[in-house]
Formats: structure tokens, sequence, C-alpha cells
């Protein structure tokens, strides 16, 4: 009996029609981050996670998200959350018609808002779609030691090492009301919200690992919140 792909782009519908497999989509943005790390760096944490995931089909990664706190700086493009809710809730809809279930995976914390209100009404529809964050306890805000060591472990062509810089490291309480009022650029001249200097791929692995427990877990409990969100 033929069985779906892991990549849902390099299935052939008889084969999806046969295995009905749960989907994972993930949720990224295409933004600043900083002058070392590439704008899609959401999106390839994002689809990292989600193929880690056992038992389900990766949809192609949901490219764009709302990132207008980054438009101050060249190469963002943000749909903004009107828009994204729009798209989860039409591509929950779609999807919904054949796979049994739904997990959005996030990548970007901006997309928060639209994901959840999105997946609260998938699920007041009746359907079985929820959502879940590519989330670092204690983690650094934007474009730090964080992302940054994800990114050298998950994708180090890509990181621009000697472009390294520190940003504003301030902790995002204290700057959140600047940043409502002008992005991140009024905080930030380089956009990195922290210090990405010494990250190195051996802590990146151990993240990346321990955000992918975290996020198996929680789908394997699949007790969605209020908003949709598993914890």
């Amino acid at each position: 009996m033929p069985t779906a792909p892991d990549s849902l782009a390099d299935a052939t519908w008889p084969e999806v029609g046969v295995s009905r497999p749960a989907l994972a989509v993930p949720v990224g943005s295409l933004e600043q981050h900083g002058p070392h790390l590439p704008l899609d760096t959401d999106t390839r944490i994002a689809t990292a996670v989600a193929q880690a995931l056992p038992g389900v089909a990766v949809a192609p990664a949901i490219a764009y998200g709302a990132s207008g706190e980054h438009e101050g700086f060249d190469g963002t493009i943000s749909l903004g959350s009107e828009a994204l809710r729009t798209l989860v809730v039409e591509f929950g809809r779609s999807a919904c018609r054949w796979s049994p279930r739904v997990l959005f995976v996030n990548g970007h914390g901006g997309n928060a808002p639209a994901l959840a209100d999105a997946v609260a009404l998938l699920r007041y529809e009746g359907r079985d779609v929820a959502w879940v964050p590519c989330a670092v306890p204690g983690a650094d805000a934007h474009a730090g030691l964080t992302e940054t060591a994800l990114l050298l472990h998950l994708s180090s062509e890509v990181v621009r090492t000697d472009r390294c810089e520190v940003g504003d490291t301030r902790p995002i309480a204290e700057i959140m009301p600047q940043l409502r009022d002008g992005g991140v650029a009024a905080v930030s001249a380089n956009g990195v919200l922290g210090d990405p200097r010494g990250a190195d791929a051996a802590e990146g692995a151990r993240l990346f690992e321990a955000m992918c427990a975290r996020a198996a877990a929680a789908a394997e409990r699949w007790q969605p919140d209020t908003r949709g969100m598993l914890r």
C-alpha cells in the first residue's frame, strides 16, 4: 500500500489519499535578522522543527508573516496580522478536507496573535487544528545568541559570522514602548536585540533538540488551550 512521503510537496494525490497523514505547517517570516542572519531565519527554524515531528507530513512553509515591527529595514516583507489570519483560516479549511489533523508550527513571535485568532475560529468550526511555537525558554529577543546558535546548527553556510554585532541588550519589557511606537529600528540600528557574538553550533544543536522535544511532546499530548496553542 503506498504511503505519502514526509514532504507534502513531494507526494502525489493518491499517496496522500491512501495515508491521510496529519499535516504540520511551518509558519515563518521574511524579515531582517541583523547584519549576519538571513531574512528567512524564522522559516528555516520552523521548517526544521516541523520536519522533526514524528508521524506527520510537512507542508511547504507559509514563508511570510506579520513582521511590521521590522519594516524599518530593507528586505522585510510583512503580510500583516489580518492577511495572515485570513490565510491561515483558508489554509486550515482546505487542508482539513482531507487531513485528520493540522498543526501550524510557528517560528515568528509576531505571528502569534493572527495564528491564535485563526486557529480558535477553525476549532470553533469543528476542525482539529492547533499551533505550537518554536520557543526557547530564556532566549534573547531577536537575532541574538539564541537564533544565531540555531542557524549555525541548521544552516551554518548562511550565517555571516564575521558580521555579528551586539544590538540592544536591554530587557524586552524595558524597550517595549519604543518598539510599539517605532519598531525595532527605534531601539537598534542594526536590527539586533541581543548579542550574537560567541554563538556556536554545539549550543544550537542543544537548543534545537530541546525545542523539538517540547514540540513533539506537545503534539503527542494534543491539548490545545482556548486559543488553540499546544502546551
